[in-house]
């Protein structure tokens, strides 16, 4: 057993539990604590989340109590409920906002939109006024907010049924091409002999656009089912060649030495060293080639397909059912909206492990 060290004027043992060095036990027992405590103060109260329902309450408000002013027929449809399902939105926001924490994820998820919350009602107010209250905009070309109501609740199932035909065709193309563009952009990244082949075949008809192809595809398949795959194919197909190209061609050669000092096959190179690193260009590539590919979807559906969204558009103009246009449109961006979410949660999943090296 030690002795205490006169040197130091406290004992030299370990000292484990204790408050302070040298300290009896009754300080330690009422000394203050070296570190003290965080306290977690309470969130702040959602103050935009109280200005968004009383935002959505004023415009229920506004809805139901300014009468519409009727041209050339009665009345619009649906003008009771989208002020209720205002009013309606508006309680549902005082609630998340008077509860704070206690909402939970509710609140979490609505607290980064509380701006949109308020700008939303206050677009949809002014879209009201000018349309169904005051008339400043003329019919039918512009419609108030109830009639996507109104063609959301009666025409629910045809454009149901346009979505899924979109979704299929968008699918069949975008995934063809994307495959023939990444195997394409790793051959001439990869290769010079197929890069001195295929690339200035790739930059010559590439920069056509594909809507510009219509006519040629419409004559060469033998459905217009198959050539609108093949225009979204080519459509999406050459960003994601270049961008995959890039990527292959922009690999630091010091990976590739280091590889082959430890034995590495060129397979090895090809598929451990080269795509790997090359995948955030790919994934850029796969972005651009969705907008290209929904741009297409629409114009080749509006041409030859007998069904899906572009065809529903091209239907609801020649009946001057401006009302199911808008409709459709949204949906549209809602659809294009949700598949490049959908492909950012895929991009992050599959390049999770470079996050220390990719600016994110």
């Amino acid at each position: 057993m030690s002795t205490p060290d006169p040197a130091l004027g406290f004992d030299s043992l370990p000292f484990r539990g204790r408050g302070r060095v040298g300290a009896s036990a009754p300080e330690r027992a009422t000394a203050p604590a070296s570190t003290p405590a965080r306290i977690q103060a309470a969130p702040p109260a959602w103050r935009i989340g109280f200005a968004a329902a009383a935002t959505w309450f004023a415009l229920g408000l506004l809805t139901l109590y300014w009468p519409n002013k009727a041209v050339g027929f009665s009345d619009w449809a649906y003008t009771d409920e989208f002020g209720i399902a205002a009013i309606a939105v508006s309680a549902l926001l005082l609630a998340v906002a008077s509860l704070g924490p206690r909402a939970g994820r509710v609140a979490l998820a609505l607290r980064p939109a509380g701006p949109w919350l308020v700008a939303l009602p206050v677009l949809f107010a002014i879209w009201e006024i000018a349309t169904a209250k005051l008339a400043l905009l003329p019919t039918p070309f512009f419609a108030p907010p109830q009639s996507l109501v109104e063609t959301y609740i009666d025409d629910w199932r045809r454009l149901g049924e346009s979505v899924l035909h979109s979704t299929r065709l968008l699918a069949h193309g975008f995934v063809l091409g994307a495959l023939a563009g990444f195997l394409t952009g790793v051959t001439i990244g990869w290769s010079r002999i197929a890069g001195y082949w295929v690339h200035p075949v790739l930059r010559f008809v590439g920069p056509v656009p594909a809507s510009a192809l219509l006519p040629l595809a419409f004559f060469f398949f033998p459905s217009s089912y198959a050539a609108a795959v093949f225009l979204i194919a080519l459509a999406t197909g050459f960003p994601v060649a270049v961008l995959t190209w890039s990527g292959v061609a922009g690999v630091n050669r010091n990976y590739y030495d280091v590889a082959r000092t430890m034995g590495a096959s060129e397979r090895f190179l090809v598929l451990r060293v080269a795509i790997p690193a090359a995948l955030p260009q790919v994934f850029v590539g796969l972005f651009m080639g969705l907008g290209a590919a929904f741009s297409v979807l629409v114009t080749a559906e509006m041409m030859g397909v007998k069904a899906g969204l572009g065809f529903y558009l091209s239907w609801a103009q020649g009946w001057a059912s401006y009302s199911n246009m808008y409709a459709a449109l949204i949906v549209m961006a809602v659809l294009c909206s949700g598949l490049i979410t959908l492909l950012f949660k895929v991009r992050d999943r599959v390049l999770s492990w470079q996050k220390g090296t990719v600016k994110w």
